[in-house]
């Protein structure tokens, strides 16, 4: 009777130990899942937290450039200037990552050019040049030249820039300016020939007509000068210039 009631209390004992065995697996097999669980969610917001990043477009320097274009076009001075800012701040940021980033001191010499900070152009444009020739620093180097006066550096960068392989379609640009600078210094033949050059690469721009057919004028070039003014006024009816310069040769 006594061994029964042993054996029947070893097998309750055995019966509770597997029992609190079994519990004790299956909780901590609870907390394991509840620590993988949490891994593969933070992986998850990690991995999401990076895709966000590298997806968020780069702000785009050039877009603002253009922008700031178009508001100067539309009269609106202040927020074109703004725009001019933030394209030069998108600039200085990219060349902190990559100082050789020639896009970015374009865009960068462009709007100082537009914000007519001609010398700080100047300055930009010969860090840029130090570092490798590009045409459109070039020729942005040129204009600013020719605000400050400095003539003969200018028609140096808008000869050099004529001569390099180029696709920013600043070709008519360069000739007009070569030809101002003739056209001060009373240069019209060279003047006439610079002119005519640029609007053949530009042929809608009503104030370089004008320019043409002032220096035609002044060479003496009377229907020359006519053709000129006349197709002046036709991109332009408001060219009061050519109007009276017109009324003036048909007498």
């Amino acid at each position: 009777m006594k061994r029964e009631i042993f054996q029947t209390m070893c097998q309750h004992t055995n019966k509770n130990f597997l029992a609190k065995e079994i519990n004790g697996f299956a909780f901590v097999h609870h907390r394991m899942e509840l620590k993988m669980q949490k891994l593969v969610f933070c992986f998850v917001c990690f991995f999401l937290s990076a895709v966000m990043i590298f997806a968020q477009p780069k702000p785009d320097a050039l877009k603002y450039y253009f922008n700031g274009r178009d508001l100067d076009a539309k009269g609106r001075t202040e927020d074109a200037v703004t725009s001019y800012n933030t394209a030069i701040n998108i600039c200085l940021n990219e060349l902190a990552e990559n100082p050789n980033n020639m896009d970015s001191y374009a865009v960068y010499t462009w709007s100082l050019y537009r914000l007519k900070k001609y010398a700080e152009t100047v300055a930009v444009c010969t860090q840029a040049l130090n570092i490798r020739e590009d045409a459109r620093i070039v020729e942005t180097m040129g204009e600013a030249l020719f605000y400050l006066n400095r003539f003969d550096e200018c028609l140096a960068k808008m000869q050099r820039y004529i001569e390099l392989p180029h696709s920013d379609n600043r070709i008519g640009a360069a000739y007009f300016f070569e030809a101002e600078i003739y056209r001060l210094r009373k240069q019209y033949n060279k003047a006439e020939i610079a002119y005519t050059t640029a609007v053949y690469f530009e042929p809608s721009l009503s104030h370089w007509w004008l320019r043409l057919g002032n220096v035609r004028e002044a060479v003496d070039n009377k229907a020359g000068a006519l053709e000129a003014y006349n197709r002046a006024l036709n991109l332009n009816p408001n060219q009061s210039e050519a109007t009276n310069a017109i009324k003036r040769l048909s007498n």
